[in-house]
C-alpha cells in the first residue's frame, strides 16, 4: 500500500515538472508575441510620461514673527493702553494664529475653484502647533516654488492690512475716549472757575452793603464763603477781575489724558512694516518631482505588456489544442 501512494505521488510530481516545462516551451515559443505586447505597453507608457502633467512640490516652514516684524503694531498698542496692558508674547502667538486661519481658508479657495491648486498648511512637528509646513504643488520646479512664496506673502500682507484696520479703529475709539474726557474735565473747570467768582461777586455785595473797603482779615485766614467779604470791596473787586481773566485751572490728570490723545494722534502704522510669520525654512526648489513617476511606470508597463502577452500565447495554444468532447 505504502508503495502504491510513493508511486502516485512521484507521478504526480512528474506531472507538474512536464506541465512547468510545457508552459515553459509555450511561452519561449510566443516570444514574439510577448515582446510585441511589451513594446505596446512600453510605448503607451512613454506617451502618457511625456504627454502627462508634471507635479512638483516645493515646502516652507514659517513659525510666529520676531518682536521686531510686529514692532510698529505694539508700539501702537503700548500708546493706546500702556506698557500694563501688552503682551508682546500674546500678540505674536494671535497674529501667527490669525495667518494659519487665513491660509487655511485659502487652501480651501484654490482647491474648489475651477482649475484645482493644491496648497497645504499643516505643524511640522507632531503635536506642536509650530512651527508650520506650508506647501504649493505646480507643473514646474520654478512654479511649486514662487507660487508657494506668492501665496505666503500674499496671505501676510492680508493679515497686515487686517492689523492696520484693527488699529484703526482702536485708535478711533480710544481718541473718542480722551476727547469726552478732556471735554468732561473742562466742563468741570468751568464750572467751578463760575462758581468761584460768584461767590467772590457775592462777597463784594455784602462788603459793598457793609460799606468794608478796607481788608479786615488776610487771604490766609482760612477764609470761607460766609466772612470773605471780610477781605473788603477794594480787594475783592481786584479778585473779580483776575478770576474772570485767569485760565481754567486743571489737574494733572487733564495734561496726562492730553498728553496721551496727542501721542496717538501720531499712530501712523505702515502695514508695510508689519509680518505675521517668519521663515523657519524658505520655499525650496524640489529636487524630484512627485508625477510623473517614469522609471516606475515603465517597469509596471514592462510587467503588463509581459503578463498580457503571456496570456495570450496560453490562450491561443489552448483554443488551438481544444478538442471537443465527443
Amino acid at each position: 500500500m505504502a508503495y502504491n501512494d510513493n508511486k502516485i505521488t512521484r507521478g504526480s510530481q512528474d506531472s507538474e515538472q512536464i506541465d512547468l516545462i510545457d508552459l515553459f516551451i509555450q511561452l519561449w515559443r510566443g516570444k514574439w508575441i510577448i515582446a510585441l505586447f511589451i513594446i505596446i505597453a512600453v510605448v503607451i507608457a512613454g506617451a502618457y510620461v511625456t504627454f502627462a502633467k508634471e507635479k512638483w512640490t516645493s515646502t516652507a516652514i514659517i513659525t510666529m514673527p520676531d518682536v521686531g516684524q510686529i514692532a510698529g503694531y505694539t508700539n501702537a498698542a503700548t500708546i493706546l493702553y500702556g506698557d500694563a496692558k501688552v503682551d508682546v508674547s500674546e500678540i505674536q502667538q494671535r497674529v501667527i494664529t490669525r495667518f494659519s486661519g487665513s491660509f487655511s481658508a485659502l487652501t480651501e479657495t484654490l482647491k474648489n475653484q475651477e482649475e484645482p491648486e493644491k496648497l497645504t498648511i499643516d505643524t511640522a512637528v507632531k503635536g506642536q502647533p509650530l512651527p508650520l509646513q506650508v506647501t504649493y504643488q505646480a507643473e514646474s520646479v520654478e512654479g511649486a516654488q514662487h507660487g508657494l512664496a506668492k501665496y505666503i506673502q500674499q496671505v501676510d500682507e492680508q493679515i497686515a492690512d487686517e492689523l492696520d484696520q484693527d488699529l484703526a479703529v482702536n485708535i478711533k475709539s480710544r481718541t473718542d475716549e480722551l476727547q469726552a474726557s478732556l471735554a468732561t474735565q473742562e466742563k468741570i473747570a468751568t464750572e467751578q472757575k463760575a462758581l468761584r467768582i460768584k461767590q467772590i461777586t457775592q462777597a463784594l455785595t455784602v462788603a459793598n452793603e457793609s460799606n468794608i473797603k478796607a481788608p479786615q482779615a488776610q487771604q490766609n485766614d482760612n477764609l470761607t464763603q460766609d466772612n470773605l467779604f471780610l477781605l473788603g470791596s477794594t480787594a475783592l473787586e481786584s479778585m473779580v477781575k483776575n478770576e474772570s481773566s485767569r485760565p481754567l485751572v486743571f489737574s494733572d490728570q487733564y495734561y496726562k489724558t492730553k498728553q496721551n490723545l496727542l501721542d496717538i494722534q501720531r499712530i501712523k502704522p505702515d502695514p508695510a512694516n508689519m509680518h505675521a510669520y517668519r521663515y523657519v525654512m524658505k520655499p525650496t526648489q524640489p529636487l524630484y518631482r512627485d508625477s510623473p513617476k517614469r522609471t516606475l511606470i515603465l517597469l509596471v508597463a514592462i510587467l503588463l505588456g509581459g503578463m498580457i502577452g503571456a496570456g495570450v500565447v496560453l490562450v491561443r495554444n489552448a483554443l488551438r489544442h481544444y478538442q471537443p468532447r465527443a
